[in-house]
């Protein structure tokens, strides 16, 4: 038998006086913690300002298009990642594109990319038969290409770049039998844990290669997964061109090769408002030989601020089509509260183990 959903009741006054209410406090809740983290949110929209009315229309449009394309691409793979480890029925693309952009959103001034560990609590929160370990599972796989696309980066980097890191590696290139007998240690100290957690190991590779069936399945795989992220990956790609041509910096492949390694090195290292600062330095030390630091900075600060920008719109746009306003808050607050605790979680376990092998020693 089915039944009829019943109408949806009409907003009264009180009712919106306490949703504006509502979005007030968080605004200025949000405006305190900046304030508190050091963070100038005024001095930030001012310079946003600046950077959207400095230069072309087009420039904007076109950057954000393909920042669009980017994140909508990648968060297709994801789908297809759970999708084939859970079920079609069991996972709703328009959810999966929601949480991915959260995540997106998220990295751009959470540090570490905790942005990512939120997804992941997201998507067990919004897939019923979903284990974090099965969707970590799912992760790993959604990271081949992009591991494979970053190692092609440096290696096109190491093989054009006569030195580009022999600042990076010379102790490496100095120490060769030293860092040969590190390497050693390394994979010894991993086989001795291995086998000390094998019984936990054992549980939660079960639950990761349920999360990674997709690899079972090359067609699906290479379809589904490897081409979305390959476009996700051109079009980030197609993003820093536009931004530089946009500062009139000349645009080739080898520039565009620089600027992403320098980002992927600053990556780790954002704790601002899309980065800004850190991959601010790294751009202008990748285009010294193209153009100078003044340019260099001010297509570094548009682009950071532009992307980071439109991530927060489109991410908020998502959660709300997906989830509604308060479903949204609810999701990302919950999935935010289990990302830290589960940070704190493993900072606390490698404090008891260090504080074990003391006793030991």
């Amino acid at each position: 038998m089915v039944t009829s959903a019943a109408p949806a009741e009409a907003p009264t006054p009180k009712s919106r006086f306490r949703r504006v209410a509502g979005l007030a406090i968080t605004v200025v809740a949000i405006g305190g913690i900046a304030r508190l983290f050091g963070w100038d949110l005024s001095a930030w929209f001012n310079e946003l300002w600046d950077v959207l009315t400095g230069i072309s229309f087009a420039y904007l449009v076109a950057g954000v298009a393909l920042v669009t394309v980017q994140t909508t691409a990648t968060a297709t793979s994801w789908y297809w990642i759970l999708r084939t480890a859970y079920g079609a029925e069991s996972v709703n693309r328009r959810d999966i594109l929601a949480c991915y952009a959260t995540a997106v959103a998220l990295n751009g001034f959470l540090p570490a990319n905790l942005g990512t560990l939120v997804s992941l609590f997201m998507f067990t929160a919004v897939i019923a038969a979903a284990t974090f370990s099965g969707v970590l599972g799912g992760y790993v796989v959604q990271k081949i290409f992009f591991t494979v696309a970053g190692a092609f980066v440096y290696l096109y980097l190491f093989i054009s770049v006569s030195g580009s890191f022999d600042i990076k590696f010379s102790w490496v290139h100095e120490h060769p039998w030293a860092t040969a007998g590190i390497v050693f240690g390394a994979i010894v100290l991993i086989g001795v844990l291995v086998r000390i957690f094998r019984p936990k190991l054992q549980k939660f590779w079960n639950g990761a290669k349920h999360g990674g069936q997709v690899l079972t399945k090359p067609r699906t795989y290479f379809v589904h997964v490897f081409w979305p992220s390959l476009i996700g990956w051109v079009a980030s790609l197609a993003v820093i061109g536009v931004f530089l041509s946009a500062y009139k910096i000349p645009v080739d492949f080898h520039t565009i090769m620089r600027v992403v390694g320098g980002n992927s090195i600053a990556n780790v290292t954002s704790v601002t408002p899309g980065g800004v600062g850190v991959n601010q330095a790294f751009n202008v030390a990748s285009l010294n030989d193209v153009t100078d630091a003044t340019t260099a900075t001010a297509y570094s600060i548009a682009q950071q601020l532009v992307t980071t920008a439109w991530n927060q719109i489109f991410a908020i746009a998502m959660l709300v089509w997906a989830f509604g306003w308060s479903g949204g808050k609810i999701l990302v607050s919950d999935s935010y509260s289990g990302a830290k605790a589960k940070a704190a979680e493993e900072r606390e376990k490698r404090k008891a183990n260090k504080a074990a092998k003391r006793a030991s020693a």
